[in-house]
């Protein structure tokens, strides 16, 4: 389903009135529980920023129970890893999933090696992680595999984050499956 752009105002429309069916709806209770008590997640999901990949409705998570943090390349910089060590100890969560995807266009704009102004650190990161693999699929699996990697080496260095697991999956965007890596 293609979106229908009709500028600024037709969007921000859109957007309104999105927001106004979603306050319909809305389970107003737990809207006042979470206010009230807090968010508590179950997971850590460290996915791309591709609109495509939604991981409350891919794992059909309600609000309050995922604790997102969405990247181009589902790579990972101080500011990711800050937000995980937030959620995991402040909000004690105690598994973390990093989610790539088929199609994803990061992993793509790496292997054709776009070098644009910022997106080159989000590129930079995904060669790294790849190295000479050609293969979409199988360099967006090493790709999240990197992240895991970096992932254990960097917790491990906080002995007080104690029992936190950490894996790797990959959406595959048209069918919806996730395929579990490690």
């Amino acid at each position: 389903m293609k979106m229908d752009n009709k500028g600024t105002d037709g969007i921000l429309t859109r957007m309104r009135t999105g927001n106004q069916r979603f306050m319909e709806t809305a389970d107003k209770a737990l809207l006042a529980d979470l206010t009230e008590n807090g968010q508590h997640p179950f997971a850590i999901v460290v996915c791309c920023s591709d609109s495509r990949v939604m991981p409350e409705a891919i794992f059909d998570a309600s609000l309050g129970e995922l604790f997102v943090i969405r990247v181009a390349g589902n790579v990972l910089d101080h500011h990711q890893l800050g937000s995980i060590e937030y959620a995991v100890e402040h909000l004690h969560c105690s598994h973390i999933i990093v989610l790539g995807h088929t199609g994803c266009g990061a992993v793509s704009a790496a292997l054709n090696g776009c070098d644009e102004r910022y997106i080159r650190y989000i590129t930079e990161d995904i060669q790294k992680a790849i190295g000479e693999e050609k293969d979409p699929y199988k360099a967006c699996c090493l790709n999240v595999e990197h992240a895991v990697t970096r992932l254990k080496g960097d917790f491990r260095l906080h002995p007080e984050i104690g029992g936190v697991i950490i894996k790797g999956a990959v959406y595959d965007i048209r069918s919806g499956e996730v395929k579990w890596l490690c």
